[in-house]
C-alpha cells in the first residue's frame, strides 16, 4: 500500500488485528526485513511497517535528512493514516535509534519498546568511523539492484569491514552522514517505558557493548544476548527473538 505524506510516496504494509506494533527497519533495508516475524506476529497483533523514504518503496526525501527528520515523518504518516495508539515500537538498527529519538523527544508515543541491535551509540568505535570515510574515497557500492539475498550479504560485508552502511544507498550518502552524527544516548536517559533489548553476541556492526550501554541507560530495560554472528537477529534467530518478543508484549 502507499500513501502520500509531506509529498513523498511512503510505501507500507498493514496487517493482523489488535494492539498495533510499528515496526521500523535499519539503513540500506526495508519493512521485508521483518517477513517472518511480521507471519508470527500477525495473529496476536495489528502489525505496521514502512519503507522509511528512500528505502524500498518509499520515494527518497528531497534534501538531507537526520533522525529528528524521519521521526517527523513518522509521525505525520501515522497521523495520516489515523490509526489507534501504538502499543509498540519495534526497531533494528538505525530503526532502533530513531524510534529511541522520537521517543525520547514527544514525537512518537508508544507503551513499550523492543531494540534489535539497536544503533545510536555513536562514539564507541572511532576508528571504523575513519575506515568508512576512507572506503567513502574508493568508491560507491551500487546494490540497489541486486536481488534481496544477495545485497544482505554485501550489507553484513560492508558492515564487517568498516561498521556502517553509508554506501549501500549512494543517493543517500549525505543523510547517512547526518545521521550517524546524532548520539542518542542522552534521548536513552530520558526513557521511561519498558523496553526490551536484543543483541548477538558477536554481531559484526553493533557490538555488544553498544546493548549494553543502552540497558544501562533505560532504566526500565531488559537485556537479552543471543548466541549469532549476524547483524540480522530477528532472521537468523528469528524464532528466538519471536519468543523473547511475545513474552515481553504480553
Amino acid at each position: 500500500m502507499n500513501v502520500i505524506v509531506d509529498n513523498l510516496d511512503i510505501h507500507y504494509e498493514l496487517k493482523g488485528r489488535g494492539r498495533l506494533l510499528m515496526l521500523l527497519h535499519g539503513w540500506g533495508d526495508d519493512y521485508h526485513t521483518y517477513a517472518g516475524l511480521m507471519s508470527e506476529l500477525e495473529h496476536s497483533y495489528q502489525l505496521l511497517a514502512l519503507d522509511l523514504p528512500g528505502f524500498g518503496g518509499s520515494e527518497p526525501p528531497k534534501q538531507s535528512w537526520n533522525l529528528d527528520n524521519y521521526a517527523e515523518l513518522t509521525a505525520h504518516f501515522m497521523a495520516k493514516l489515523g490509526l489507534d495508539p501504538i502499543y509498540a515500537i519495534i526497531g533494528h538498527s538505525n530503526g532502533g535509534a530513531l524510534a529511541i529519538r522520537a521517543l525520547a523527544t514527544g514525537v512518537l508515543k508508544a507503551n513499550k519498546l523492543v531494540l534489535l541491535a539497536s544503533a545510536g551509540v555513536r562514539n564507541s568505535q572511532p576508528a571504523k568511523r575513519l575506515a568508512t570515510k576512507s572506503v567513502a574515497k574508493v568508491g560507491k557500492a551500487t546494490t540497489f539492484w541486486l536481488p534481496e539475498a544477495r545485497r544482505q550479504q554485501l550489507r553484513e560485508k560492508l558492515y564487517g569491514s568498516v561498521g556502517s552502511d553509508m554506501l549501500a544507498v549512494p543517493a543517500l550518502e549525505e543523510t547517512f552522514k547526518l545521521t550517524v552524527k546524532q548520539d542518542v544516548q542522552a534521548d536513552a536517559a530520558q526513557l521511561k517505558l519498558a523496553t526490551l533489548i536484543i543483541n548477538a553476541n558477536h554481531d559484526p556492526a553493533i557490538p555488544l557493548k553498544d546493548g549494553e550501554r543502552f540497558h544501562e541507560l533505560i532504566k526500565n530495560s531488559r537485556l537479552e544476548v543471543l548466541p549469532s554472528s549476524s547483524h540480522f537477529i530477528h532472521q537468523t534467530k528469528a524464532k528466538e527473538v519471536v519468543s523473547l518478543i511475545e513474552d515481553f508484549l504480553s
